[in-house]
């Protein structure tokens, strides 16, 4: 069982809701809910981030990044092209240089840079993992 399965099976015990509660809640379709609760891949960013906020918790935490339970209010998140731009400031980074250590392609980053597109979770966190912080300091949740 994957741990994004394990925590959001006890998110929900503990906020005593089912899949089909959870998806009239969150607007996720139950299907999806039921597909992550079998462990069967990761969610789309979307998805993650509307049961982040659900449960008020990390995404971190949703995704097995980190055992640490604390309350995250949601807020509303930049676009994530914009989010890419000040990544990129903040660390230092040109796209070149994150294209070339990363090995995403200069296509994907530049539909990401353009707005085009979103990054999947398994980009996520790979960015994550480069830039050496929070899935949640990526999406500007924190």
């Amino acid at each position: 069982m994957s741990k994004l399965s394990e925590n959001l099976k006890d998110l929900m015990a503990e906020a005593e809701i089912n899949a089909p509660a959870l998806a009239q809640a969150t607007g996720i379709d139950s299907s999806t809910i039921l597909t992550l609760l079998r462990g069967d891949g990761l969610p789309y960013l979307d998805t993650l981030v509307k049961l982040a906020d659900h449960f008020k918790c990390a995404t971190d935490y949703l995704l097995g990044l980190t055992d640490l339970l604390t309350e995250v209010q949601p807020i509303e998140r930049p676009p994530f092209s914009e989010r890419l731009t000040f990544l990129l400031q903040h660390f230092k980074v040109t796209k070149y240089k994150l294209e070339k250590e990363t090995g995403f392609s200069e296509k994907t980053v530049n539909r990401w840079h353009n707005g085009k597109t979103q990054p999947t979770v398994e980009s996520l966190l790979r960015l994550a993992a480069y830039f050496h912080c929070s899935v949640d300091f990526i999406l500007g949740r924190v």
